[in-house]
């Protein structure tokens, strides 16, 4: 039986955003795509953070509620998550995404065993991590991913 690795286990499809994107932008890109986060890069398309609703929420603290309804759940993708994204919006804010996301990148090599990844998940306290190839990322692993493996060996 062969070991999953990040190539089995990652979407290919990464969904990236300019840091010169403004929050208000990254809010209607994110409910749009009914995700919860993604990898920022630079004019060059080089990774040079990642930003999430919580980090939104963050910027936004000690203000205006950013849902309109509902908790935020950082955790979900999809099917709920479309739910829970549909009353997030953010009006006015023209800060730039590159003040307000976490400026580092987290990344594996896609041969890495899924049991690595998801040790290197609960030591960093973090939900994404971006899979490379030769130093080019070609996909990402997010919590849900490895949850769903979980569901797949029923």
């Amino acid at each position: 039986m062969k070991t999953q690795t990040a190539a089995d286990v990652m979407t290919p499809e990464v969904l990236m955003v300019p840091e010169d994107m403004t929050v208000s932008e990254l809010a209607d890109f994110l409910t749009e795509h009914e995700i919860t986060g993604a990898p920022v890069v630079d004019r060059k398309g080089k990774p040079v953070g990642v930003v999430s609703v919580t980090d939104i929420a963050a910027a936004h603290s000690g203000t205006e509620a950013v849902m309109r309804r509902g908790p935020h759940h950082e955790y979900f993708r999809s099917g709920e998550a479309a739910t829970e994204m549909r009353g997030f919006h953010v009006e006015d804010d023209e800060r730039q995404v590159a003040e307000i996301m976490t400026p580092t990148i987290f990344s594996v090599p896609e041969e890495t065993p899924v049991a690595q990844i998801a040790r290197t998940m609960i030591a960093g306290r973090i939900h994404r991590l971006l899979v490379t190839r030769k130093e080019k990322i070609v996909g990402i692993v997010t919590s849900l991913d490895l949850l769903s493996l979980l569901c797949d060996e029923d």
